[in-house]
């Protein structure tokens, strides 16, 4: 089994590139989703509380829209919410894949916007990053209703992706037609299959 990290900035395509993987046979785990289910366990809740007062809570859920628009206007807010979750995701994910099936040919992918500014590299076998241009990113973004203004602002927050790319094992080139993007995903795929195969056999 290898666990590989799938990351990239806001807006580069990330779940799609999940997709194409999960097509082809590969597990796939979502931290965004795994991030909503948090925000609904009453800890979480209680602590979300504590850090931001009773604002964040509507009806007694978390009030995603209002804590998005503070933690990305906000950098310790952000980091204080990132505190409150990180653990907890990661260690969802960890009893996730503690409990596939194991398979010499598994290839667990994690989709995760927040890799390398947290530091959580080494949780991982291999890391991948999907990359778009700005241009392309804010395109695809304003298709899906998000404001340039938003969109910008949450871009602010991510370290630049050439950094994320230099520090990657592979990178995925988003920014043309989707056939183009599938074929490295397939390529990608067989060489992790194939290290997997390696590895096993060692």
């Amino acid at each position: 089994m290898i666990v590989v990290a799938l990351t990239g900035n806001y807006g580069s395509g990330k779940s799609t590139v999940t997709r194409m993987f999960g097509d082809l046979g590969a597990r796939t785990l979502d931290a965004d989703e795994i991030v909503r289910r948090l925000l609904s366990e009453p800890d979480v809740i209680k602590e979300i509380v504590v850090a931001f007062g009773e604002e964040a809570v509507s009806g007694g859920v978390v009030d995603k829209k209002w804590l998005a628009e503070w933690v990305f206007r906000d950098s310790h807010a952000r980091i204080t919410l990132e505190d409150i979750l990180h653990s907890r995701v990661f260690r969802r994910i960890s009893e996730e894949i503690s409990l596939l099936p194991y398979d010499s040919d598994c290839i667990v992918i994690v989709e995760a916007s927040v890799i390398f500014e947290r530091g959580h590299q080494g949780r991982f076998d291999r890391i991948i990053t999907v990359y778009t241009s700005v241009e392309t990113a804010l395109e695809r973004l304003k298709a899906k209703g998000v404001s340039e203004k938003d969109s910008t602002r949450r871009l602010a927050t991510q370290l630049p992706v050439e950094i994320k790319m230099r520090g990657s094992d592979f990178v995925i080139d988003n920014d043309k037609d989707i056939e183009n993007t599938r074929e490295q995903v397939r390529s990608i795929y067989q060489t992790l299959l194939a290290s997997e195969r390696i590895d096993g056999n060692n």
